[in-house]
């Protein structure tokens, strides 16, 4: 496979090598959910990493599936909901290959996308729809990191794979997504450049 491997990715855990982790849920998807716009439902999240997103939704009342393939991730995530006596699924499943027992109603995508390599970008936006029931919402974070590399050269650099809005566009077509309009809201990290929050609606 193309790209950073299980093992890759229970190597950086171990190592405490994470610096994607905030320490706590997103901002945004705070402010998705003290907004009402995410409101209680059946989510999925995919690459749920330490688990802080699954943690938060759980404890706002969702029905919350976190999905990772590392060993590590899996562990952190329900450990972290057992500390805190919420309820949620917790699953090591690889997101090319994951089949849920019936469709979401929702899923967060934060950083899953730009932990893939892109080679594998299409099968995941593939996959991404098929978990959605019609007229669901992709809540997506998308990591923009462009380095100096892939612009002057065109080299494939990460992960964090630099998520240019333009390919997910692409990835993510409007005869099958609906894409409000911009500009979208800008999503400071702490190391890892910023984000832009786009909720995409499956048609």
């Amino acid at each position: 496979m193309t790209g950073p491997t299980p093992a890759f990715w229970q190597q950086r855990f171990d190592q405490r090598q994470t610096p994607w982790d905030r320490g706590g849920p997103s901002p945004q998807l705070l402010s998705w959910l003290d907004s009402g716009a995410l409101a209680p439902c059946r989510i999925l999240v995919p690459g749920c990493g330490s688990g802080w997103e699954v943690a938060e939704l759980a404890r706002r009342g969702f029905d919350v599936t976190g999905l990772d393939y590392a060993p590590a991730a899996v562990q952190r995530t329900r450990e972290l909901l057992q500390s805190r006596q919420l309820a949620g699924e917790v699953l090591q499943a690889d997101v090319l290959h994951f089949e849920p027992q019936r469709p979401f109603d929702a899923i967060y995508e934060q950083t899953c996308l730009c932990a893939i390599h892109p080679d594998h970008w299409i099968a995941y936006a593939q996959r991404l729809h098929q978990w959605l029931v019609p007229g669901a919402t992709l809540w997506g974070l998308f990591v923009q990191m462009p380095r100096p590399a892939a612009v002057q050269e065109g080299r494939i650099e990460g992960p964090p794979y630099h998520c240019d809005i333009n390919a997910v566009r692409a990835l993510f077509a409007g005869s099958h997504w609906h894409w409000p309009k911009p500009p979208y809201d800008r999503v400071p990290h702490p190391s890892l450049s910023h984000e832009l929050a786009v909720p995409l609606t499956r048609r």
